[in-house]
């Protein structure tokens, strides 16, 4: 695995074994041979102060936000996102290609490089796709504690998700039994004045925040008290981290003490239920505003201004409008710090933040990423699945929020996707490739070039440099590989490379890393443009999205997506930036349209308002916010063994 010889940061270079083990057979072994200690990773290597990192158990640390001040006038380094093509349900290779890419520049070239990379969710860990941790020799390690828990952000995710869920049903269960003079006696008893949550709904109403309770008037009060949620405008949802396909509709107040009083004065009750679901965590708008804050008072200010839903009378109603702003970001505050790990080849890695990019934002924090800049002269930052909703919402979205400027884009693909893109059969997880995937097919690579060419020519639209990693597979041919060069640079690609740091480390994504360096060393940041502008009309910016990303004909709405933008028009949410949430696995809504579809149209079927995190989130075709388990789940080969206390089976 290593021996005598140095490589470019002083370390015993890797030696790759051949044929290569199982992702967790590499990382253990790595981790027998010893990791750098926490210490030497945070302080020596990257330049951290003592007290600017919390260890968090052997491995891994947390990073606090205050080196950013210490080095606010170190200029950034060279900024550069992971992508890739639509891929197979079998994935492309994008996180091993971001941490292959990260420890070429480090471990090769000897260039101080750091990876920015998110947070896997335990859904697909057990489910089909596995981990994010990358695989073979470029991965982060130890990799069972990158994929199980972490350093809990996700569970606080959960914690503060289902916090608020839980506010909106007791508050509505409480507004439904009580007068507005009993409410406000019991949010306000004697001798207990407002609290600092309550004053911001004070001034949200005009009403002085300086008053005591006793002074309103009764019209304030009852203004004050009774939030008048209109259930059938309620978007938040219950989150946990698994995939559970039974959890997507649900009905809740079935207890037999959810009941209230029929009608003020009756003696007749009748049950306080309703129907709604869950999503997976990483689609809460939690998450999203873990992953686009840039400080500790923006996170409190964006988590009191997440919407749940609107009053009978149409006003929007906040988390800080249920009293729960405060307490979320008390649940957030060990969150919103990056955790620090390291690769295979022992170059650094900050890991936060884990939005889907099929239905959230897709992109490891902002505040990783303005870290990694100061410590760091290449910083390798991923965009999820592929470019047409990963890098677009990276760019759009991300960009606009943390006014930070990438010089180069990086587009993963495969032959094997490329096939699929071209017409081969059908790729599904757990079942043979067809003989086509195996075999020489120089045409039918071509032809799914088409779907690699859009991609660049997308990436080409916000001016940055496009590099294209052709990820290296056993059965690929040098005649295939070729091809696909040349049909890239031939589309605009700054150069195209062959990659192969599955198997061989930094050393296998060496050429690539010096493409990306030779890349960013020739643009220019001030050329970074958005694909719109944000003060277009919610529909201007769906179709700008849908037409010069996706290459739609159309829009089209349904009934409740229409009445959805009128009311976030009113309430003024129509300047905020959109993320869609579409399937990956094509650039239409139609999963099996592969290549590049014409002649389509994008069907949104209701638009969430992510207010807090700063976006709309149109929902389109039929994506799901929970994923569904196979019938054979990952979670069959998964096990510990008892004597030594190693986990087993983790791909």
């Amino acid at each position: 695995m290593s021996s005598n010889e140095k490589d470019a940061l002083g370390y015993p270079k890797l030696e790759p074994r051949t044929p290569v083990p199982s992702d967790i057979e590499v990382s253990q072994d790595i981790v027998k041979l010893g990791l750098l200690p926490m210490k030497t990773l945070a302080e020596n290597n990257l330049g951290l102060e003592e007290d600017e990192y919390l260890p968090w158990g052997v491995h891994k640390a947390k990073v606090k936000l205050s080196v950013r001040d210490r080095l606010k006038d170190k200029p950034d380094g060279n900024y550069i996102v992971v992508t890739g093509i639509n891929p197979t349900p079998l994935g492309e290779g994008k996180s091993t290609t971001t941490i292959g890419l990260a420890q070429a520049l480090g471990a090769s070239l000897g260039r101080k490089s750091l990876a920015c990379i998110r947070q896997p969710s335990q859904g697909p860990t057990f489910g089909i796709k596995g981990g994010a941790a990358g695989g073979g020799y470029a991965q982060v390690v130890p990799m069972e504690e990158f994929n199980l828990h972490l350093t809990g952000d996700i569970h606080a995710v959960t914690a503060a998700n289902n916090l608020l869920a839980a506010a909106v049903e007791s508050r509505m269960f409480h507004e439904k039994s009580q007068s507005d003079e009993n409410l406000f006696k019991r949010l306000c008893p004697p001798g207990k004045g407002f609290s600092p949550v309550m004053k911001k709904r004070l001034e949200k109403l005009g009403i002085d925040p300086t008053k005591n309770p006793e002074e309103l008037t009764s019209d304030e009060k009852s203004a004050f008290a009774r939030l008048d949620i209109d259930p059938d405008t309620l978007t938040w949802q219950r989150v946990l981290d698994t995939c559970d396909r039974h959890l997507r509709k649900v009905e809740v107040g079935l207890g037999k003490s959810e009941t209230t009083k029929a009608s003020p004065g009756s003696t007749e009750r009748e049950q306080h239920n309703r129907t709604t679901g869950f999503d997976i965590t990483v689609a809460s708008e939690v998450m999203a505003v873990l992953a686009l804050t840039t400080s500790l008072t923006d996170m409190r200010e964006k988590l009191g201004k997440m919407v749940v839903g609107y009053s009978k009378k149409g006003e929007p109603i906040s988390a800080d409008d249920l009293g729960c702003g405060g307490a979320l970001t008390v649940l957030m505050k060990d969150a919103i710090m990056p955790t620090l790990m390291q690769t295979v080849e022992k170059t650094p890695v900050l890991v936060h933040a884990g939005p889907f990019a099929n239905i959230a934002t897709g992109n490891s924090s902002i505040v990783a990423d303005q870290i990694a800049l100061k410590l760091a002269d290449y910083v390798v930052t991923e965009a999820g699945f592929g470019a047409d909703i990963g890098m677009e919402k990276f760019m759009n979205i991300k960009c606009r929020e943390s006014g930070l400027k990438p010089k180069c884009a990086v587009i993963v693909a495969t032959v094997r996707a490329l096939k699929m893109h071209g017409g081969g059969g059908a790729v599904s997880a757990g079942k043979p490739l067809p003989p086509e995937y195996k075999e020489e097919n120089i045409e039918l690579v071509k032809k799914g070039c088409c779907n690699l060419v859009k991609h660049i020519e997308n990436a080409l639209k916000f001016k940055v440099k496009v590099v294209v990693a052709i990820n290296k597979f056993s059965t690929d041919t040098d005649a295939e590989i070729n091809a696909v060069a040349e049909i890239c640079k031939a589309a605009g690609a700054f150069d195209a490379v062959l990659a192969n740091h599955w198997a061989e480390g930094g050393e296998g994504a060496k050429n690539l890393a010096i493409a990306v360096e030779k890349a960013c060393a020739e643009a220019n940041v001030d050329d970074f443009k958005f694909l719109y502008d944000v003060n277009c009309s919610i529909k201007d910016k769906i179709m700008a999205i849908s037409k010069e990303i996706y290459g739609a004909k159309g829009v089209e709405y349904t009934e409740l997506a229409e009445k959805q933008i009128e009311q976030y028009n009113t309430s003024g949410f129509s300047n905020l930036p959109i993320c869609i949430a579409k399937t990956q696995y094509s650039f239409s809504c139609d999963a099996s349209a592969k290549g590049v579809p014409t002649d389509f149209v994008i069907t949104v079927r209701e638009i969430r308002s992510c207010v807090g995190a700063g976006f709309l989130y149109p929902i389109c075709g039929d994506i799901m916010t929970i994923p569904g388990l196979p019938t054979r789940p990952g979670f069959y080969d998964v096990d510990l063994d008892s004597e030594t206390g190693d986990v087993i089976g983790l791909f």
